[in-house]
């Protein structure tokens, strides 16, 4: 058993990395960034808890599809759409961080007319 161990800790790994790559590319990295640290952490690692669990599941059984593994996989579809969710929050809820200018620039053309005989005036 310390090899199946070692299996599951590694697949753990797999898809906690995994979990944040589809994370960042499905609800944009701008909003995991802005999202608090113990949310992506509780919703990431339970996530890849449920992934790892559903393996245990399918594996611990003679079928694939018993009760334990839909448990696991229905667990983690709610905790996908957790994070569904949170992304979703910080989009509409969250301060963004870039400073969009309210200033307009105007520019003017000054023309400046002097005649040969007279002094020089300044129009704008």
């Amino acid at each position: 058993m310390p090899i199946l161990r070692l299996a599951y800790t590694t697949q753990f790994l797999v898809a906690l990395f995994a979990v944040f790559y589809v994370w960042s590319e499905v609800g944009g990295q701008s909003h995991l960034d802005l999202m608090p640290w113990y949310l992506k952490l509780g919703l990431g690692g339970a996530t890849a808890f449920a992934i790892v669990r559903a393996t245990m599941g399918t594996v611990s059984h003679e079928r694939i599809w018993n009760s334990q593994t839909l448990r696991w996989i229905g667990i983690l579809l709610v905790l996908l759409v957790g994070c569904g969710l949170a992304s979703y929050y910080v989009h509409v809820y969250s301060e963004e961080d870039e400073e969009q200018e309210n200033e307009s620039l105007t520019s003017s053309l000054a023309v400046t007319v002097c005649p040969a005989d007279a002094g020089c005036v300044l129009r704008s």
